[in-house]
This record gives structure tokens, C-alpha cells and sequence, in this order.
């Protein structure tokens, strides 16, 4: 087994503390990425795990818990060297690529940024070889680095973003939703150059999204969030085919299939959270690496519910 290269341990973000309008944003959340693969976060919108990848880079200070990065809790990093040091190996790609580049900034010296920050290059010369392999590499054209972010599809700015997160050859990089903004027939190019540049750099990934059908297909293991909270944990195919929390049902019976048959026949379950009983929940194993939110007497529950499932399966195939 890989080692783990980002260990996140109770992690809370809370907002506009101590006032009537408190936030938890993410609260209390535990989870691990083993370097080289791609931990896919999924849940709907205000589910905290954009706020989550937003932490974990420290774009926001932590209300409390643990981030291991490497070994070294990048919570207690103090000074600018150290914050830069720490941005040079782990690096995001965001939602929006036109918001997150600067309108007035040629694509050159958009991507040179980190370059440029961390004394990557010792000439111009080098600045200029560097940032035109980096457009050749996500598949643009070096002369593209002489234009403005207005000028590109939306496609081909998510592209500069993921060149720009290059630049600094980081070995983890927080995808935030990083094609929710694309449309449908550019959105799997993006995904297979992620892919691709994963297999060739050995880089590894947190991947955030609402779509579990694409998380699916990228991620090696995939958590589930809802207000705050990591539901469900498992392997890509072991949530994609036997999620057993109420709320991971929910987000699978929304999953459209080009099926007519199947969509006339399908049925959204709409998910209701139980009120809060004071019991003590945490993420418990309920089968070797499945994970879910339950108390001690709520595992054996939902160990024979996957049980079901999958003798269920059998008999169907």
C-alpha cells in the first residue's frame, strides 16, 4: 500500500463564530489520500467540500483538527517562506476558469506566476521554454501564451488553469469542481488530460464535485458529504454500486442513465435527514474499507443492508 500523503484528522471550518448566523461549514471530518491516487469528494452544493479543499490549501484558517501533509501538520506553518514551500507542492485547480485568471494578464504570465514566485527559471529564456512546454503539455498551442483569458473557450481556460498548477511541479493538486462549468463534450477531455498527466507526473488528486457518475470514473475512492459531514466512504465501486447510507442512495437514484427504459422506470429517493438524537455518530467499518457515519449499534444495520445488496446482485446476474 502507498503511503498516505494527506491525512486530514477532525477537521472543522466554522464562520461567523460566536454569532447568531455560526456556520459549520465542515465539521469534524476525517479522511486519508495514499499518494498517487484520486480521492473523489462528492456531495451537493453548501455540502462543505469545496470549503473542505479551500482549508486543506489553507485559503481558509482552520477552526480546528489536523492536516498532514507529508507528514508535517500544515495548520501550524507560520511565515511566508514556509506558506510558500507548502503552495509549491500542493496546488488548485478552481470551478471557474475565467474568475480564477486575471483579465489584464497575458496567459504567459499567468502560468509563469508560480514560476516566477519560486525561482523556478534562470532566464527569461527558460521562463519562456518552460511556460510554452507547459501549453503543449495540457494541449494548447505555445502561441496562446500571447493572449488574453477572453479570448478562450471555456474549455481551453480550465487548460491554462491546469498548466498554471503545473508550473511548480506539485505532487498533490485540489480539483474543485474543476469541469461543473463545462459543457458536457469538453468536460471528458478534461477529465482524461487530468488522467492522463496523473499517469505521466504521478501526481495525485483530491477531486471535488456534485456529479458522482464522473467522480466515479476518475476516483480510486470516493467520500460522501452532506452539511458538513463525511457520510459514506469506500472504493469508487464500492459506493457507486453498493452505497448504503440514505443520503449516498439519494445521490444514486438522481444518476441518469441513456436508457429510456430505465428512465420511465426510475425513482428519485429523496433523502430526509434524521433529527438530531444526541446519539454519537462517526465514520464506523462496516466491510473492509466501507466506511459510514453510524453509531456503534447502527454498523451491524447497515452491514447486513450491504450484505442484502450484494446477495441481491448475485441472484440478479
Amino acid at each position: 500500500m502507498n503511503k498516505k500523503l494527506l491525512e486530514v484528522k477532525g477537521l472543522k471550518q466554522y464562520f461567523n463564530v460566536g454569532k447568531k448566523n455560526e456556520v459549520h461549514a465542515v465539521n469534524d471530518i476525517s479522511f486519508h489520500i495514499y499518494e498517487g491516487e484520486t480521492f473523489g469528494l462528492v456531495g451537493e452544493s453548501g455540502s462543505g467540500k469545496s470549503t473542505t479543499g479551500r482549508t486543506i490549501i489553507r485559503l481558509n484558517e482552520p477552526t480546528g483538527g489536523e492536516i498532514l501533509f507529508d507528514g508535517q501538520d500544515v495548520t501550524k506553518l507560520k511565515g511566508k517562506e514556509a506558506m510558500t514551500k507548502f503552495r509549491h507542492e500542493v496546488q488548485m485547480i478552481f470551478q471557474d476558469p475565467y474568475a480564477s485568471l486575471n483579465p489584464r494578464m497575458k496567459v504567459r504570465d499567468i502560468i509563469a506566476e508560480g514560476i516566477d514566485v519560486n525561482g523556478l527559471a534562470k532566464s527569461p529564456e527558460e521562463r519562456a521554454t518552460k511556460v510554452n512546454e507547459l501549453l503543449k503539455t495540457v494541449g494548447l498551442n505555445p502561441s496562446h501564451g500571447t493572449r488574453y483569458p477572453h479570448e478562450f473557450s471555456g474549455g481551453q481556460r480550465q487548460r491554462i488553469g491546469i498548466a498554471r498548477a503545473l508550473a511548480v511541479n506539485p505532487k498533490f493538486i485540489i480539483c474543485d469542481e474543476p469541469i461543473s462549468a463545462l459543457d458536457v463534450s469538453i468536460q471528458a477531455q478534461v477529465v482524461n488530460l487530468l488522467q492522463d498527466l496523473q499517469k505521466e507526473q504521478g501526481l495525485t488528486y483530491l477531486f471535488i464535485a456534485h456529479d458522482l457518475s464522473m467522480v466515479k470514473h476518475i476516483s480510486d475512492r470516493i467520500g460522501v458529504m452532506h452539511n458538513g459531514l463525511l457520510l459514506e466512504m469506500g472504493t469508487s465501486e464500492e459506493i457507486y454500486n453498493h452505497g448504503v447510507h440514505p443520503y449516498t442512495e439519494s445521490l444514486l437514484s438522481a444518476i441518469p442513465l441513456p436508457d429510456p427504459d430505465h428512465e420511465r422506470q426510475r425513482r428519485r429517493i429523496k433523502y430526509q435527514p434524521e433529527p438530531d438524537d444526541g446519539k454519537a455518530r462517526s465514520l464506523r467499518e462496516i466491510a473492509p474499507e466501507h466506511f459510514v457515519y453510524a453509531t456503534e449499534q447502527e454498523v451491524a444495520y447497515y452491514a447486513k443492508k450491504l450484505k442484502r445488496q450484494k446477495e441481491a446482485l448475485l441472484v440478479a446476474n
